[in-house]
């Protein structure tokens, strides 16, 4: 195929000459676009309305917003907030204000990667949502309660989209092999590692694709693992630093840990630094686990968190990550305790609120003669000359304030034995009460 002047128009990606022309077409969504389900009916309705459309890459966006412009035989505009500013804002407006003067059809403006506009544009679309100008489609891979302006957010609906299974991707493959890529067979190692590479998005698929017809020429028409392997460089998995699925999967990690369940915490912690996450950005987290999760119930797993960090600082990857993998596994098997953490975030809490409070007299220092004069340290009993080092009964709050209990340890691991000792104080402390 030319152009007007005879030169070779270039072939479309094999990701857009495979983009669906119709609902039916669309692979995955069964959630949203199965009979009954929120988006079908929305197609159904015979009139559109404003959306975020939030999923991760690939899965079918800006095919679903130009399906919906279609559906509806509306204009269709797409900006990307990427490469997009006020002026393509003020253009896109302009454009929808002539369409529908000239030939009195709706526009549906869809803006890719929504998240990425500032609240001030965000802002700017407003106006023409509720005057009905045009209906706003968002596309976005963050989560839109925290990307998303409240006002805007609060006139559109939010759809959820997923990431392809295996068995969907698996349909899409077929799509391809019967239809632009006729003549190549993969065989049952080579689909599988490349559906496991697509890691549940499409487009990657299709643009694998493409690369392995590329590498394939008129030559080589059976794929197996070997050549799928020699003809793609090491593709990483979706671990997007700084988006969902970044504090994601650093979720999976804690809660595994804090669940006590050490194969899944190696689980997560390999697919992070598989996906690119920083080493030692994993160590600072086991770090904070440690102190959050396990606590007094066990102080070595701190140590060991630390050892960790400081063993990949020496060595580096690959073998710096064992000591990474001892730490997460040792953290998954130690007893837990949020003791600590509970009463540290509960006394900041009450200094938040308190007013300030004077240091009693008996608890301050007196290195000079005028403190001294001032009663300053005066009856402070010295501890390690009482029986047990424990001075019973002794107060040492502010004077005219009740006396808290933030730290309450738990029956497990070494605060059982805390729990005994300050057990036996308080007992100590009743039995010196004055009467």
């Amino acid at each position: 195929m030319t152009d007007l002047f005879g030169v070779p128009k270039p072939a479309a990606p094999l990701a857009e000459s495979m983009r669906p022309q119709s609902l039916a077409d669309v692979v995955g969504q069964p959630h949203l676009l199965g009979p009954g389900k929120p988006l079908r009916l929305a197609f159904e309705s015979g009139k559109p309305h404003s959306m975020i459309l939030w999923g991760p890459p690939g899965v079918g966006k800006t095919t679903l917003a130009r399906l919906m412009a279609n559906a509806f035989n509306a204009e269709f505009i797409a900006l990307s907030a990427a490469f997009s500013g006020v002026k393509e804002i003020r253009e896109a407006v302009q454009r929808a204000e002539a369409v529908l003067a000239q030939s009195g059809r709706h526009t549906i403006l869809f803006v890719d990667e929504v998240h990425r506009f500032n609240k001030g544009q965000q802002d700017a679309f407003l106006p023409f949502v509720e005057q009905g100008l045009f209906t706003f489609i968002g596309a976005t891979t963050e989560n839109p309660s925290f990307e998303v302006n409240s006002a805007l957010l609060s006139r559109a609906a939010v759809y959820v989209l997923k990431s392809l299974n295996e068995d969907e991707l698996g349909q899409l493959l077929e799509r391809a092999l019967v239809g632009p890529l006729k003549g190549l067979a993969f065989d049952a190692s080579a689909r599988e590692r490349l559906v496991g590479l697509a890691d549940g998005d499409a487009r990657r698929l299709l643009n694998l694709l493409e690369i392995i017809q590329t590498a394939a020429g008129e030559a080589t028409r059976s794929i197996d693992g070997a050549f799928l392997d020699n003809a793609l460089s090491r593709n990483l998995r979706r671990f997007d630093k700084g988006g969902d699925a970044f504090y994601d999967q650093i979720s999976a990690l804690h809660k595994s840990v804090r669940g006590s369940n050490p194969d899944a915490a190696l689980y997560w912690m390999v697919r992070m630094l598989d996906g690119g996450a920083d080493a030692l950005y994993v160590g600072r987290r086991l770090v904070r686990m440690a102190m959050e999760d396990v606590g007094l119930a066990d102080p070595r797993a701190l140590r060991l968190a630390l050892d960790a960090c400081e063993t990949y600082e020496r060595l580096g990857s690959p073998e710096g990550e064992l000591a990474l993998a001892e730490a997460v596994v040792y953290l998954a098997c130690a007893a837990k305790s949020n003791a600590v953490y509970v009463a540290y975030n509960e006394a900041r809490a009450f200094i938040g609120q308190d007013k300030s409070r004077e240091v009693p007299d008996h608890l301050r220092n007196a290195p000079t003669r005028l403190m001294n004069e001032l009663g300053y340290g005066r009856e402070y009993r010295y501890a390690h000359d009482e029986p047990d080092a424990y001075v019973a009964d002794e107060k040492y709050f502010p004077d005219g304030m009740s006396e808290v209990n933030w730290y309450r340890p738990t029956p497990r691991g070494l605060e059982s034995r805390i729990a005994e000792k300050l057990a036996y104080l308080r007992e100590l402390d009743s039995k010196a009460k004055k009467p």
